[in-house]
């Protein structure tokens, strides 16, 4: 195929969409596959209650929005907004101190010497350890949005931290020979170069903010919430309901980091990285 071949195939196929169906497909033959294996599983070769079949899931998932649970007394729509409250706090407070934090550490050997110690230290801990820990000192409200805290703000303080050192020399030193001072540099320079490595920062924090919230939930939830749901529904045995909790889990991570990742590539388009 010729060069002006590939070029026009290649416009035909953004033009037409070809790879977005292409994609949807196999994401369709991907989850077609896993919930037949589910079904196999369940129906045939694991025959046993705390594994339920796809279609008591489902029900289960349905009737959860239609009907409140008679234990927690409200239905999903109300866990999922308690649960999106406490990960908005969460997230928005990991997002103020950790990239100023990072963008600094990364510009200021002094302060990288100072922090990064200290950093090093909690970032191994994994956040659901600090679980039992932020529940009784801080309470069944704040407890959860701390942990959340902590989960989203070490992968993003990391991100923007490696950003800000991954900058090409070659720019700074242009920079400094057309007499720019250290705040232009900061400015013009790196703050615009770290904007992908914040952004992937941002998606991961994402991820593992959903883990975390979970595991906080699951232990104590003023309000209700999505984990507290799927504990209470072990709790009292109602295994396509624990499943259906598990199932709005996934699809809500799966909604914020995928609107985070198109969000992402759009700006590293615009911004030509």
């Amino acid at each position: 195929m010729t060069r002006d071949n590939k070029l026009i195939y290649g416009w035909i196929r953004k033009a037409t969409g070809l790879d977005n169906i292409k994609m949807i497909i196999f994401i369709i033959i991907s989850l077609a596959g896993f919930i037949g294996v589910w079904w196999l599983i369940a129906e045939y070769i694991y025959i046993s209650e705390y594994l339920p079949t796809p279609l008591l899931v489902w029900d289960a998932f349905i009737n959860s929005f239609t009907h409140r649970d008679p234990v927690m007394g409200i239905d999903m729509w109300q866990n999922i907004s308690s649960s999106l409250q406490r990960f908005a706090y969460g997230f928005l407070l990991a997002f103020i101190i950790a990239v100023p934090a990072g963008l600094l550490m990364g510009f200021s050997k002094l302060l990288d010497m100072l922090i990064k110690p200290v950093v090093e230290v909690f970032r191994p801990i994994p956040p659901i350890a600090w679980v039992p820990i932020f529940l009784l000192a801080l309470g069944i409200f704040w407890g959860p949005i701390v942990v959340i805290f902590i989960g989203v703000f070490f992968p993003l303080l990391s991100n923007v931290y490696f950003g800000v050192k991954s900058v090409d020399p070659v720019l700074l030193d242009a920079a400094r020979t057309q007499g720019a001072g250290r705040f232009d540099i900061f400015g013009k320079v790196i703050l615009p170069s770290t904007v992908p490595f914040i952004m992937t920062g941002i998606r991961i924090g994402l991820g593992i903010g959903w883990m975390c919230i979970v595991a906080a939930e699951m232990i104590g939830a003023r309000g209700g919430g999505v984990g507290y749901y799927i504990s209470i529904q072990g709790q009292i045995g109602n295994y396509p309901g624990m499943f259906a909790g598990i199932a709005v889990i996934a699809i809500l991570g799966i909604l914020t980091t995928g609107v985070m990742g198109q969000i992402e590539k759009k700006l590293n388009q615009r911004m030509g990285f």
